[in-house]
């Protein structure tokens, strides 16, 4: 469970981030055509209309931050061992390196704000997950199992 975490970790992991992750599918869902056109540079200063095609995937990737929302929060609050959080807050690490990869860092100047930001938190997570997994917070607590064992007769 969560409670196995130090409390910073725990705040980021199991508060901020799925948080962040519930505002990222709503924001596709609820204003489709903004999502859109936040997507675009900064310099680009017209609305467009989406196509069928940027519609399709501004929904999609908004589910997928649903998704990674229920999943962190599942993962998080289900699990009393160490090993499957860490595991777990790995693979994340590695999908943000890719998250950030795939990021025109060249050309700042032609970030919006949501770019800043969407740099910003995703940078912010990698760098509190590799404290984590260095383990710069703390150890984990143990948690003992409240189930006792069932001897055989």
């Amino acid at each position: 469970m969560a409670s196995i975490l130090p409390p910073f970790p725990r705040f980021v992991f199991t508060i901020f981030e799925p948080i962040a992750l519930v505002a990222g599918y709503l924001s596709p869902m609820l204003d489709t055509k903004g999502f859109v056109n936040s997507q675009l540079p900064a310099t680009v200063l017209t609305s467009i209309s989406p196509t069928a095609t940027n519609r399709l995937l501004a929904l999609q990737l908004g589910n997928v931050y649903g998704l990674l929302a229920m999943i962190g929060v599942g993962v998080l609050y289900a699990t009393t061992e160490a090993k499957v959080v860490r595991n777990f807050l790995l693979a994340c690490a590695i999908a943000d390196v890719g998250h950030l990869g795939y990021t025109d860092f060249m050309d700042v100047s032609e970030w919006n704000s949501l770019t800043w930001g969407n740099i910003g938190i995703t940078l912010g997570l990698l760098v509190v997950r590799v404290f984590y997994l260095l383990g710069a917070f703390g150890q984990d607590k143990v948690v003992k199992s409240t189930t006792k064992a069932i001897k055989d007769i």
